[in-house]
């Protein structure tokens, strides 16, 4: 008897009145505004604008979302287009089957026209989204566990995912694999901004990192995965691929760094000269505000001495100053006097 594991949800869909939510698309909304959101702070600390990974991103996206679900759909044909099938469930991209392979490549073509489109060289844009897109896809595989699809072999680990009775699966514990691969794009996030900083990666080698290090996971995840799969050689068609583009993504990374080292100094055209004038408008701002209190205080100054000119004198204080005079002229006709008599 298994004493823990990790519960799957009894349905994959919330309906909020007639509306209804479904787990998988909702962990990829998530991820899509983590990339970019993410994506946007590290475009702007490069020296881009504020928008510019926003802009770009509504090329990708929906290039993306294509990609990945024609690599799904050409890779497991069988589940459309075989005898009994619908082929029509091809098109229902909400119920799971996004493969990251054809995401990547297609969403890399809609970067490239939203980039070209702005000017900006997408190395540059890819390096700033990198780790944005690892988190995107720790996010987005959640929606596996709600799904209740991909995941790996039986076990009795305490972290077990427990998988109840249902299409082409049967009720049992099996290895969490969503959630292997969630923590292991997080890892690769990290990675990623670690080497950025401390190697200033540029012109695509941090896209390339990400590259790398999530197919060394995604390659030993994938060997877990008891779902229908094609092989080649025994191994599954997407171990291939992982390995493939592994060694494409390394040996870019070295041949890049041999003829572009470093990291490009301007990243979009105009954004620093922006930068630059909102920064002279502040100081600006600042002076005219500093000038403004400075007149404000000399002439709340002037009038305080004019006011200090202009005062009544305090009562009794003309009697006093009479009878000072007085005294003084009485004692000046007394020293008159005196010097009279003895000369």
């Amino acid at each position: 008897m298994d004493l823990a594991f990790i519960p799957s949800p009894s349905t994959g869909v919330i309906n909020l009145g007639p509306i209804p939510l479904r787990g998988y698309a909702f962990c990829i909304i998530i991820g899509v505004f983590v990339a970019v959101w993410f994506g946007n702070k590290r475009w702007v600390a490069r020296g881009g604008r504020s928008g510019t990974v926003a802009d770009i991103a509504v090329w990708a996206v929906p290039f993306g979302l294509v990609g990945g679900r024609l690599y799904h759909v050409i890779t497991d044909y069988q589940l459309y287009f075989s005898e009994g099938e619908n082929w029509v469930d091809a098109f229902k991209i909400w119920e799971g089957g996004l493969g990251i392979w054809g995401a990547i490549a297609l969403g890399a073509v809609g970067a490239w026209i939203g980039c070209r489109r702005r000017g900006i060289p997408l190395p540059a844009w890819a390096d700033a989204l990198a780790p944005g897109i690892a988190l995107a896809q720790a996010c987005g595989r959640w929606g596996n566990w709600f799904n209740q699809e991909l995941y790996g072999k039986e076990t009795d680990l305490p972290w077990a995912l427990e998988i109840s009775e249902g299409p082409n699966r049967v009720a049992g514990t099996y290895h969490p694999t969503f959630l292997y691969e969630s923590l292991w794009c997080i890892g690769v996030a990290l990675l990623v901004i670690w080497a950025d900083r401390r190697f200033k990666l540029g012109h695509g080698r941090a896209f390339a990192l990400y590259v790398a290090a999530y197919c060394a996971g995604r390659g030993w995840i994938e060997y877990m995965r008891v779902d229908e799969a094609h092989h080649i050689l025994g191994l599954r068609l997407n171990v291939w691929t992982a390995l493939i583009v592994f060694v494409l993504a390394v040996a870019y990374i070295v041949i890049s760094a041999k003829l572009r080292p470093g990291r490009e100094e301007i990243v979009e055209p105009g954004a620093a000269e922006d930068a630059e004038k909102a920064g002279d408008g502040a100081k600006n701002a600042a002076a005219e505000t500093a000038k403004d209190a400075s007149v404000e205080l000399t002439k709340d100054g002037d009038d305080t001495a004019d006011a200090g000119k202009k005062a009544d004198p305090a009562p009794g204080a003309d009697e006093a100053a009479e009878s000072t005079d007085a005294d003084e002229r009485a004692a000046e006709k007394d020293d008159t006097a005196k010097a009279a008599k003895n000369g």
